[in-house]
């Protein structure tokens, strides 16, 4: 197939009738073809390309690997060796059709690409980044020039200069929207370095168009001296008509549609047929297609109608059309024309110069701007990534006969091994300096009554923030006691640069949301906010968090450390329905919750909503509760007491504590059963445990016993059976219930209940309350007390009596607001 598809003597016959297929019953061959090869090989390339993305998904490799990997195994590299598949599936016939396809969909991707990248960025950038951007540009350029040198042949019609360019772009270009990707997946989009890495990243990539432009102008005009000159006015031209006519022409649409309200078809038709029409100028006047959809991208106002346009273009372009374009690459790169030891050493030898190059361009200027060496080091690495802008260079080079097939495949295999090992490299090299945070209020427990309570607050939705909002309210925000409510979105992390850039007060109010996760945020914030300014001694800061779901809790975890958090609440991934039954969500809620209990640095509470009486009233004198505590005992229970004894200090709480007390039976024979050395531990355990318990509890009896609104009953049970018949038999007046999770507590009176349980993750009686069958539709909050190195035993403060005091409202105590 290589030497078909090199071969420039071969005439295509083109028949109409060869469009599509009468069918096989017609005794036609559907690959003799045109649609339904391409069918054929477009589905083919989607899924070798999904399928490496499934296998590299572990490696956290970035997806342009997997799609270039496709290509390659597709081609003449891997598969394509074999003659009956690649004269079947990938003949030379179909390639225009391929190309033509792929070249489509990467101009629209370009389009897309323009879209995202924000102009004002790049001015932005400051001087730190852009000198780093061009220290990490100059010696890559260098070492691609001096590789020009050497591969260069002497029958070969093109000038020097030509070669310099291509190949020093493509070893010295970074691509940004792979970078932001691998930035999000290493955790390191809001560190410094990630901030820098993605500010260089976008004014190289500038760099690089303007670089690639003249390097097109350069090869197609070889003939005529005259003819680059005119490639580079007529660009320059079109780049004045598209900033100085196409702009505010769109502006014009975009003030005539009013905010809020969809744009209309006629105009999004015409902007997309803008693209072409930007594609075809570009091409005619011999600069690539791809130039001119990427400068008509750029001049589309950031806001609401580059988040249509991206939301109508996206997944069709880079889910269907992209791969086909790595595809086309991968089939140009036969990795067997790689021929002898030398040109190998040759390989190994430019990725090494190309990467050292890059990273001691960007360590040198780090190093003027006072960054520490390991800094640099990373910096360079990441700027080392490479994308789509590479392949570009690459397939127009290889179109221009500026680099013959040998060449090519080298500059691939190039790009394909300096990314892939970017990810292993700084996970090992870069762990960034984690603040060593030891604080002693990691519980609700552990808190002194007269001291802040600090509340990290994890919604996905607006749907549980009034159900939140009332029970923060009834968590009693005291002058003596203020609260500090962190408030985080957490936002899955999808392959799009544009959704990291998320930063709430950067936007001035009153502008429209950019899009349907902007818009939550502001509803979740407005929301926030409101509470803040109606409750006394409230302080709120909101924050957002976008990572894959599986690694979603390390964030959660290390802003919980970063701000000495007492208590996270995180929603339940099962919600109400209409009906009274709970149904999920999202599965991928159900993982994060399982991580953070887990990995959590403090107590968590993993909230059940159905809803909380007086959803809608905020102010603190209206809200009214009834709560129940279910206490069983163990560390967990303790925590739930903890935090409903301080709600009982709210004037419009009620609080009944319900204890469960194992009959003396039950406990004998549990004492009896302890034979061996494990099981007399255990014992030991549990009476310790027993011992906090009746401790705990008689200071809460004691503290209490005057107080109307405080309730506590003790229930004698002999099993599971008839603890869940006391939990049933509980009415349904009450409007909370707080239990602990019961982790790592074997208690009689909850055996078997584990064993039929949908969420262990709440423990037996969390599960039983959460469950569609349970009577009561009441909010559950199951409490797992923060068990670390600090011994919970030792020094636990206790809360003293409540005192309903009459504080001044308007008083914000804790952390100060940031806006």
């Amino acid at each position: 197939m290589a030497e078909e598809n090199s071969t420039e003597t071969s005439i295509i016959c083109y028949a109409p009738s060869m469009i599509t297929t009468n069918g096989v019953w017609q005794g036609d061959n559907p690959l003799d073809f045109s649609l339904p090869l391409f069918v054929l090989q477009l589905t083919l390339v989607v899924v070798v390309t999904r399928f490496f993305v499934f296998v590299l998904k572990p490696f956290r490799q970035p997806r342009v690997i997997s799609e270039i990997l496709g290509g390659i195994v597709l081609g003449p590299s891997v598969l394509g060796r074999y003659d009956k598949f690649a004269n079947t599936i990938f003949p030379q016939r179909s390639v225009m059709v391929l190309e033509t396809m792929a070249n489509v969909g990467l101009l629209y991707f370009l389009f897309l690409v323009g879209v995202e990248m924000d102009i004002m960025v790049v001015r932005k950038t400051g001087k730190r980044a852009l000198t780093i951007a061009l220290g990490g540009m100059v010696l890559p350029f260098v070492i691609g020039a001096a590789f020009s040198f050497s591969i260069q042949r002497s029958e070969d019609h093109l000038g020097q200069g030509t070669y310099i360019l291509f190949l020093g772009v493509a070893l010295s270009v970074t691509a940004f929207p792979v970078l932001a990707r691998i930035l999000a997946e290493l955790k390191l989009i809001n560190t410094e370095i990630g901030r820098i890495s993605m500010s260089a990243a976008l004014v190289n990539d500038m760099f690089a168009w303007i670089l690639l432009a003249l390097a097109i102008a350069l090869a197609e005009s070889e003939k005529s001296s005259f003819a680059s000159l005119w490639v580079m006015i007529s660009s320059a031209a079109f780049i004045a008509i598209c900033v100085f006519v196409v702009r505010p022409g769109i502006s014009w649409i975009v003030r005539k549609t009013p905010e809020g309200e969809n744009f209309s078809e006629f105009y999004i038709c015409l902007i997309l047929t803008g693209v072409m029409i930007s594609g075809f100028i570009t091409d005619s006047i011999g600069t690539h297609s791809v130039f001119g959809a990427f400068v008509f991208g750029l001049v589309i106002p950031n806001g609401p109608l580059g988040l249509t346009l991206i939301e109508k273009l996206e997944d069709f372009v880079s889910g269907l059309l992209l791969p086909l374009f790595f595809a086309i690459s991968g089939l140009k790169t036969n990795v067997a024309a790689i021929q002898g030891p030398a040109t190998w050493v040759t390989l190994f030898l430019v990725i090494f110069l190309a990467c050292a190059g890059k990273v001691i361009g960007t360590v040198v200027v780090a190093f003027f701007h006072g960054m520490p060496v390991r800094e640099g080091i990373t910096l360079g690495l990441l700027l080392n990534t490479k994308g789509l802008v590479e392949m570009i260079v690459l397939n127009v080079g290889k179109d221009q006969k500026v680099l013959d097939d040998e060449t090519f495949a080298t500059m691939v295999l190039i790009a394909l091994v300096m990314t892939g090992v970017i990810t292993p490299i700084v996970t090992v090299l870069y762990k960034p300096v984690k603040r060593s945070v030891s604080y002693k209020r990691r519980t609700i427990q552990q808190t002194k009554p007269d001291s802040e309570l600090r509340v990290l607050v994890c919604v996905h939705t607006p749907r549980n923030v009034p159900t939140i909002i009332n029970l923060l309210e009834a968590s009693h925000p005291t002058k003596r006691s203020p609260i500090c409510i962190y408030v985080l979105h957490l936002v899955e992390l999808t392959g799009r640069a544009s959704a990291m850039l998320i930063v709430h007060n950067t936007r001035k109010s009153g502008k429209p949301a950019l899009n349907r996760t902007q818009a939550q945020s502001d509803h979740i914030i407005n929301a926030f906010e409101n509470y803040e300014q109606h409750a006394a001694f409230v302080a709120v800061q909101p924050l957002t968090a976008i990572s894959p779901y599986s690694t979603m809790h390390e964030d959660v975890c290390s802003l919980a450390e970063d701000k000495r958090v007492s208590f996270i609440i995180i929603p339940f991934h099962k919600q109400q329905t209409v009906d009274g039954g709970m149904e999920a969500i999202n599965p991928a809620y159900r993982l994060v919750n399982q991580n953070l209990l887990g990995n959590s640095p403090c107590s968590v509470g993993i909230l059940v909503d159905r809803g909380l009486n007086g959803a809608t009233r905020l102010t603190s004198n209206t809200i009214s509760l009834q709560v129940a505590v279910l206490f069983f005992g163990g560390p967990d229970d303790r925590e739930a007491l903890a935090y409903a004894w301080r709600m009982a200090e709210h004037p419009g709480i009620t609080l009944t504590v319900l204890r469960f007390i194992p009959d003396e039976d039950v406990t004998e024979a549990a004492s009896t059963r302890a034979t061996n050395e494990t099981d007399r531990k255990m014992n030991v355990d549990i009476k310790k445990q027993r011992q906090l318990d009746d401790e705990y509890v008689n200071n809460f009896r004691a503290a209490n016993t005057e107080y109307e609104t405080i309730v506590y009953i003790d229930k004698v049970v002999s099993n599971g059976e008839e603890t869940v018949a006391a939990v049933r038999s509980m009415d349904s007046s009450h409007d909370l219930f707080i239990v602990g999770r019961g982790e790592g507590m074997f208690s009689p009176l909850t055996a078997g209940l584990t064993d039929w349980s949908e969420c262990p993750e709440l423990g037996a009686i969390g599960d039983l309350l959460a469950s569609s069958d349970f009577a009561a539709t009441v909010s559950v909050l199951v409490v797992q007390q923060y068990v670390g190195p600090l011994g919970l035993d030792d020094d636990m403060d206790l809360p003293d009596s409540p005192v309903h005091s009459h504080e001044q409202p308007n008083a914000i105590y804790g952390l100060e607001n940031p806006r």
